[in-house]
């Protein structure tokens, strides 16, 4: 039975604008993808932390779900004092409160009071959103953030939420935190690519009963944005894909300047390469 949940979630998260989930869609999403929006969540929050100068003391998570986001955030800024977790759904709010203490909201988030925080996460929560009030709800978001952050699934639709965030805070003058090297046109939507990045995590028995999968781990595909109201240290350049290690020699896709090949020949940096990972900051 709980497979014909997941399918139901999934066909719901295909879709622009997502319905309720029922009490049995969200035991499947507990179970199936709780786990990889926690992980993604955490790479990303992680980052930031390293590129920001701010403390983070007030956080907010709008369309909080089962408060996922929180968790992370706990995890990489342990200064946060107060966190106030804004959810529309009654039901994932009474099963978000055996995971995380918090300050639970119930409301919709393109209408309630929204309180300043030093970091505002919006986490697989925007692209939910029915696309006519999105702008709507970035804005009001904007406006109660030092830092915002958009994570979104590593998907061409995914990255086209992340897209049209960066565009409009650009426009705000906001300032690039990560991922983006900096603030010109995005060269991955130029080519007609998406920008994304990946975590691996494992699977489950149960998670894999689920997803009627063979593997003991999943790759989580996300892509995401964040921006501040101060200037940050965003990265000089970005690794958008998995190096490509040859022998005597590695070749990155990066941003912003594209394909660079390292060789044997440039010793620490050739060191540096052969260990570089997918989302990394280039040397």
């Amino acid at each position: 039975m709980k497979k014909d949940f997941y399918k139901s979630l999934s066909k719901k998260y295909h879709t622009d604008h997502i319905k309720p989930l029922t009490d049995d869609e969200i035991e499947a999403y507990l179970i199936a993808r709780m786990p990889a929006t926690f992980a993604a969540t955490t790479v990303v929050l992680r980052e930031v932390c390293q590129r920001i100068s701010c403390p983070i003391t007030q956080f907010l998570d709008l369309g909080a779900g089962l408060g996922t986001g929180y968790a992370a955030a706990k995890e990489i800024f342990p200064t946060i004092e107060k966190a106030t977790l804004i959810e529309q759904n009654p039901k994932m709010i009474s099963k978000g409160r055996q995971f995380v203490d918090a300050e639970w909201v119930e409301g919709d988030i393109s209408k309630i009071d929204l309180p300043k925080a030093d970091l505002v996460l919006l986490s697989y929560s925007f692209g939910e959103l029915a696309q006519a009030i999105q702008i709507e709800v970035l804005e009001r978001a904007w406006e109660s953030a030092s830092v915002l952050v958009v994570v979104e699934p590593g998907t061409p639709r995914g990255f086209s939420h992340i897209l049209k965030v960066r565009n409009h805070l650009i426009e705000k003058g906001g300032h690039m935190i990560a991922p983006c090297p900096y603030k010109g046109p995005c060269p991955m939507a130029q080519k007609g690519d998406w920008c994304h990045f990946s975590v691996r995590l494992e699977r489950s028995r149960e998670h894999r009963h689920l997803k009627e999968a063979e593997l003991g781990w999943e790759d989580e595909k996300f892509s995401y944005i964040a921006m501040g109201k101060d200037p940050a240290r965003p990265a000089k350049e970005r690794i958008l894909r998995h190096p490509q290690k040859r022998s005597g020699h590695v070749i990155l896709e990066l941003c912003p300047d594209g394909k660079r090949t390292i060789s044997r020949k440039q010793k620490e940096l050739y060191k540096w390469a052969r260990k570089a990972k997918w989302g990394d900051e280039s040397h």
